[in-house]
């Protein structure tokens, strides 16, 4: 195990800065659009401009690293991220920010599938589990910690943005000057939505939820707190909260997953994230300790889901179809997370900040009672037929199979098939 982690020590170094710079990117972008006067359907606007460059990166950067390698692109990559957020601080016009916007998701998206690709060749079958938690927990503290950097500057000054481009800059070192061996080349991703929804409904209309939860929040939370009176630090604190609420949760939630039906799962996590986020819409604005507390229980089941569709997916899959379905599963989360955006911050922009956990509470509540009508039409998987489960930070589609995050063929026999669920 320590012997593992030695040998993407530098890529951990990495990975951390970048996850910084991301967290105080994604929380000081919102921020300072308030500051400009800048609508809420605006922003939205924007955040989706982000989410399109994310999943159009799904399906480009593994032309790109076939063609010059694993290094190579992730040094172009993070070399657009800076470029995007330096952009944004000497350009703060509307249109301009969604073309930085759409250039950092597609920069991000490409990082992660380079990263989580390189993980894939340092792990083993009986160290997977240890090493990807390390990764995950290293994301989580690089994203917190970008966060809480916001309160130390002020948004509308250049100072942060600079910042943070020094910080992405700064990532590219580890990597670029590591002795340890690249990656071999990746396959082709390839992507069936036909193929997925008629091997598992509940995975199509449940990865499209997912991307709807999870990006809604993720490209509005910081507008949300800004919404119900919190200043810079307690915002970091209730997008800290969730990210930490959903880390947590994970595991439990797929292990219990392994055992019984995954669709009762998805119905308890439905069911949970509809209280939690009418409970934050009831108590959210009467302190960040309120706010915080109910933002994590969101923040419990917001993430966990997507790993769940995705399992769901596998488990469902025929020997010869693991990769066009786990590919199906993604792209639909990244349609997911380009529509949620704009319809909460649509309802943001009529119903004031609690439209944004009202929407959140809905979108839940269809994925609980989408998962309740597909048990009434098809059995489940028996517990031996499961693949295992794996904690997800952000799904992007790896080699030839799904990312690293989600749940993996561990050898070449494939998937046992079934019925559609």
């Amino acid at each position: 195990m320590l012997n593992s982690l030695a040998s993407i020590a530098a890529l951990m170094l990495s990975t951390l800065l970048m996850m910084t710079g991301l967290g105080l990117m994604n929380y000081l972008v919102p921020l300072r659009s308030l500051a400009e006067g800048w609508s809420t359907v605006t922003v939205s606007v924007i955040a989706t401009a982000y989410t399109l460059g994310f999943t159009l990166s799904c399906i480009v950067t593994p032309v790109l690293v076939r063609r010059v390698g694993h290094v190579r692109v992730f040094g172009a990559l993070i070399t657009l991220l800076t470029v995007s957020i330096l952009f944004s601080a000497l350009l703060v016009e509307v249109y301009a920010w969604l073309a930085f916007r759409a250039l950092a998701g597609f920069a991000i998206a490409g990082s992660y599938l380079i990263i989580e690709s390189w993980l894939n060749e340092r792990v083993t079958n009986d160290n997977r589990g240890a090493v990807f938690s390390v990764y995950m927990i290293t994301c989580l503290l690089g994203s917190i910690g970008g966060q809480y950097l916001v309160p130390l500057g002020d948004p509308n000054d250049m100072g942060l943005f600079v910042a943070c481009g020094i910080v992405f800059s700064l990532a590219l070192l580890p990597t670029m000057l590591s002795t340890a061996p690249s990656p071999a080349p990746i396959a082709e991703a390839r992507f069936d939505l036909v193929r997925l929804y008629r091997r598992s409904p509940i995975a199509f209309v449940g990865s499209l939820l997912a991307g709807a939860l999870s990006g809604t929040w993720g490209s509005l939370g910081g507008v949300y707190s800004q919404a119900i009176g919190m200043d810079a630090a307690g915002g970091a604190t209730l997008l800290a909260a969730v990210l930490a609420g959903g880390a947590l949760a994970q595991m439990p939630i797929g292990r219990i997953s392994d055992r019984i039906d995954r669709r009762l799962v998805m119905i308890a996590c439905g069911l949970f994230g509809v209280a939690a986020s009418l409970a934050m819409a009831a108590f959210g604005a009467l302190g960040v300790v309120a706010a915080c507390i109910a933002g994590f229980f969101v923040g419990s089941v917001l993430y966990p889901v997507y790993a769940l569709n995705a399992a769901h997916a596998a488990d469902m899959a025929e020997p010869g179809e693991y990769v066009t379905v786990s590919g199906g599963v993604m792209i639909l989360y990244g349609m997911g997370t380009v529509t949620g955006p704009l319809i909460g911050g649509s309802l943001m922009q009529a119903l004031g900040p609690v439209g944004l956990v009202w929407f959140l509470a809905f979108i839940f509540a269809v994925y609980a009672g989408y998962a309740a009508w597909r048990m009434g039409r098809r059995r489940g998987k028996a517990r031996d037929e499961k693949t295992d489960f794996q904690g997800a930070t952000i799904p992007v589609l790896g080699a030839d199979r799904v990312n690293a995050t989600g749940p993996l063929a561990d050898d070449d026999n494939g998937i046992p098939g079934g019925e559609p669920a």
